[in-house]
């Protein structure tokens, strides 16, 4: 894995612009960063991280499994009581999954380490389907690199396949994600495109402007019903809304199902660890309030969790993060060091939220920035990655995107 310079395309943001990228730079810094771009080895690719993600994805089932049956685990990731059937009766009844995208930490020599799974509502999309596709064809037809150079990137065609796999041709889904938004917007349309591709009627509607018939069901702007909706709306949000009142009666099948805020949820970490403890690709974590005061010294960790502890214990007091169960783009996460904050995220919108502990794994560090890697599951295989780069340790909403190579 290394970091390689690389001359910008000439007429780069005029593509952009063409195909509706319209966030390429944001809050007046680049997002879309083409200057230089990582450059993976096919071996780093297959074994540190395709069949890594797809295997940590098939362990995150079992642990959805393992939460559902369980009112405890369900209110420790703070599940509201009254949607835990809804929940529930999701994953027994098999609705289906659409993609996700897991945040490995890794620098090229493995094994890669699972900081996180987003995996309800993840963006990034369009970038790392698309337009970094583009820019590996331009910059091979430019002979900037070599014709046998390839990308970890068969996102599109995986969701393509996906869509055709779960409908029959000619089904009508709806799209929605709240309005006035270009990236949450691209990451619909970039599903509605692969949707379209594979026969399938693609209806986009804001978020917003949803309805509820006399009947119960959902209604999109034009009132038509609506009968499969993909929502790029976090189920944690959507189940404390008024709507989620009328989930169970609106016939709706949604995209992501309910299951996923077992998976979106930092819960799931210290539920991982307890099952797969050891996991070459798992992080030691807990839930905070069972390690807290052994971590500050101060007492003993919870008795369930005290053997599991011990074995943690000494690189959890090096080093550690705590994150609420919820949270975006960085907010409300601390990092510790020896007892010391290295690190505290600037948004703290997410503080009133249950935290989990981590063992902390720095990031790598190129030219000053620390990359992540974002693994795309599509269905229940990693299909490609995006790397999103930040100079601070905590990954945060000024991210840059970078594009990828593989050359041997």
């Amino acid at each position: 894995m290394q970091k390689i310079a690389l001359p910008e395309r000439p007429n780069w943001r005029q593509k952009a612009e063409e195909l509706g990228f319209t966030f390429a730079d944001m809050h007046g810094e680049p997002y879309w960063d083409e200057s230089s771009a990582y450059r993976f080895t096919l071996r780093q690719i297959e074994d540190d991280l395709e069949d890594p993600a797809t295997e940590l994805h098939a362990m995150c089932r079992e642990a959805v499994a393992q939460v559902v049956a369980s009112e405890e685990l369900m209110d420790r990731l703070a599940i509201p009581a009254g949607r835990r059937d809804l929940v529930a009766e999701s994953w027994r009844r098999g609705e289906p999954e659409i993609y996700g995208r897991f945040d490995l930490a890794y620098d090229g020599t493995g094994p890669a380490k699972l900081l996180e799974y987003n995996a309800d509502t993840p963006t990034s999309l369009y970038e790392s389907a698309s337009f970094q596709w583009g820019w590996l064809e331009d910059q091979i037809a430019a002979d900037q690199l070599d014709a046998g150079d390839d990308q970890f990137n068969g996102i599109h065609e995986a969701l393509v396949e996906r869509f055709r796999d779960l409908f029959a041709p000619g089904t009508d889904l709806h799209f929605t994600a709240t309005g006035g938004n270009p990236e949450d917007y691209a990451t619909v349309e970039c599903m509605g495109w692969a949707a379209r591709e594979a026969g399938l009627g693609a209806h986009y509607c804001d978020l917003e402007k949803i309805g509820l018939s006399d009947e119960g069901q959902f209604l999109d702007d034009e009132n038509r019903v609506i009968g499969t909706l993909f929502k790029l709306y976090p189920w944690e949000d959507l189940l404390r809304d008024d709507y989620a009142a009328h989930l169970a009666g609106s016939g709706a099948l949604l995209l992501e199902p309910a299951w996923k805020a077992v998976l979106s949820n930092k819960g799931i970490l210290p539920v991982l660890w307890q099952m797969f403890e050891g996991h070459p690709n798992l992080l030691p974590a807990f839930f905070a309030d069972d390690v807290a005061d052994a971590l500050a010294g101060c007492g003993a960790p919870a008795a369930p969790v005290a053997a599991a502890f011990g074995r943690a214990a000494e690189a959890l007091r090096k080093g550690h993060v705590t994150k609420p169960v919820f949270s975006r783009e960085g907010a409300s996460v601390d990092i510790v060091e020896w007892g010391a904050v290295l690190e505290t995220a600037p948004n703290r919108d997410y503080d009133n939220h249950p935290r989990i502990v981590q063992a902390y794994h720095p990031l790598p560090v190129f030219d000053g920035f620390r990359p992540v890697v974002g693994a795309w599951i599509v269905g229940e295989t990693c299909a490609g990655i995006g790397l999103r780069e930040d100079r601070a340790r905590i990954t945060q909403d000024l991210s840059r995107f970078k594009p990828h190579f593989i050359r041997d």
